[in-house]
């Protein structure tokens, strides 16, 4: 899904957010980057110090700091692309790359909505240590909360499974910081690095668009390991 398809509500106040966001789900059914492009594209690289610099969120990593490859991808919550990845991708990569030390990973937000934009709230308002379960939770339960009439009860519903009160639920939604904060990570790989869709991966700088298979995975990693 692309920056021009979606409004991104960047200006939006933290009410907004609830707002907005009972329709944002329904707009998104298509959409995001689709099919990838196995070959990198030429030029579209970027310092990886400049990738690595901090954000206004810090990084979630998954896997070894000494890994010789490192994977950033730039991903919004209610991207059906997105979605299929992690189901499809993500379960591969982290068995045979990220547990076996060859590979980190990064995940970082770029909500295309104001609905991503809260379900990323709620995964960082979870805590460091569960942020990755949330979005995992969120991705797999993708079509039982951002295509559905009333997004928000349903998100609601959703967190109350893993302990989450209404009281923090709504709290977190109105966490003004939190809302921009993760605004800025969107904002920054936009002017920064060309972001403008998801999923966008960086392989050690290297920029890949689309959401991308196992196979595809391993072609792209294997001349990496090897060099």
């Amino acid at each position: 899904m692309t920056l021009k398809q979606t409004s991104l509500v960047s200006n939006a106040s933290r009410r907004q957010v609830l707002a907005t966001a009972g329709l944002a789900g329904l707009a998104l059914a298509g959409g995001c980057f689709g099919a990838s492009s196995l070959a990198f594209a030429q030029g579209l690289t970027v310092p990886v110090d400049q990738l690595m610099a901090p954000e206004a969120l810090p990084d979630i990593v998954l896997g070894k700091a000494e890994a010789p490859v490192t994977i950033v991808e730039y991903a919004s919550m209610t991207c059906s692309h997105c979605a299929a990845f992690h189901a499809e991708t993500y379960p591969v990569l982290k068995t045979k790359y990220i547990d076996t030390g060859k590979v980190r990973f990064i995940l970082r937000e770029f909500p295309l909505d104001a609905l991503a934009t809260a379900a990323f709230m709620l995964a960082r308002y979870a805590g460091d240590d569960k942020r990755t379960a949330m979005v995992d939770l969120f991705f797999d339960q993708q079509k039982n909360w951002a295509f559905v009439p009333k997004p928000i009860e349903a998100m609601l519903s959703l967190v109350k499974q893993t302990g989450m009160s209404q009281e923090t639920f709504e709290k977190c939604l109105k966490d003004q910081a939190l809302y921009d904060k993760v605004n800025e990570v969107r904002d920054r790989a936009a002017e920064k690095f060309g972001v403008n869709a998801t999923p966008t991966f960086f392989f050690n700088g290297h920029k890949q668009n689309g959401e991308i298979t196992p196979a595809e995975l391993d072609k792209i990693l294997d001349p990496m390991l090897k060099g």
